[in-house]
């Protein structure tokens, strides 16, 4: 595929670095379990849908927030390994997003997700940035709700009035 033909994607989510625990089981409230593992990696729900439409061969624009951190720069460089364009990711002041993620022996897993950066993206912000991603007719636009609410449902009409 192409650099003209393959698909364009505006991704507008979150960035977050993810911290990743195997247990035996997720405990109960309460309880402490020991675990294994203790992987830090990028993520965040919108960083890995860019990652994975770069990966099958898209034009991808990720559109988001990132703190002043040390993580914030690991979020970044992942988003660029893949070949995203990061130009429309804004650097606020504190703290990148963060995932705590337990994943049991079976495969389920359990996250608490604390959004950092990610709340700092508001309506105007996530508007503005998104329009300067050239967000229009044909191109694929993906959201998910790691974001505020009032930020991903601009985008949504901002995508919706430009075909």
């Amino acid at each position: 595929m192409t650099e003209q033909s393959a698909p364009r994607v505006v991704v507008v989510g979150s960035i977050n670095t993810d911290i990743v625990v195997g247990v035996p089981r997720h405990p109960a409230p309460g309880e402490t379990v020991i675990g294994s593992g203790g992987a830090e990696r990028p993520g965040g729900k919108g960083a890995n849908q860019a990652v994975a439409a770069a990966r099958a061969g898209a034009q991808v624009v990720m559109v988001g927030a990132v703190g002043t951190d040390a993580r914030a720069e690991a979020a970044l460089a992942g988003l660029r390994a893949a070949g995203c364009d990061v130009t429309r990711v804004r650097r606020v002041p504190g703290p990148t997003g963060l995932a705590l993620v337990t994943v049991a022996s079976d495969g389920e897993n359990s996250i608490v997700v604390v959004p950092g950066a990610n709340a700092a993206l508001g309506p105007a912000d996530a508007g503005v940035l998104a329009q300067s991603a050239g967000l229009g007719a044909g191109d694929v636009l993906l959201l998910q709700g790691e974001l505020p609410e009032s930020a991903t449902s601009l985008v949504a009409q901002l995508a919706q009035e430009r075909g």
